[in-house]
């Protein structure tokens, strides 16, 4: 997919799909998290694991949200 039809296509789901909207959310709040971790000079083991987990869930979320862009084009390709 190219990027301007992937950008319009989120923009598209986020309107239309709770679900797409939620993984975006939920990918959001990863992303912040995230900053925060890597904005520590010395993190803890703990923030250290932390962040490693927050980037498999947010890896995860964002293979959901390519999935669902997947099937919204594949459903919009059949009807025409």
């Amino acid at each position: 997919m190219e990027m301007t039809k992937t950008d319009s296509l989120k923009e598209e789901l986020m309107s239309s799909n709770p679900e797409f909207r939620e993984l975006a959310r939920e990918h959001g709040r990863y992303e912040q998290r995230l900053s925060e971790l890597s904005a520590l000079a010395y993190p803890s083991d703990e923030e250290q694991l932390e962040e490693v987990t927050l980037k498999k869930k947010k890896l995860a979320i964002k293979d959901q949200m390519y999935s669902l862009m997947l099937q919204h084009e594949k459903t919009a390709n059949v009807g025409h």
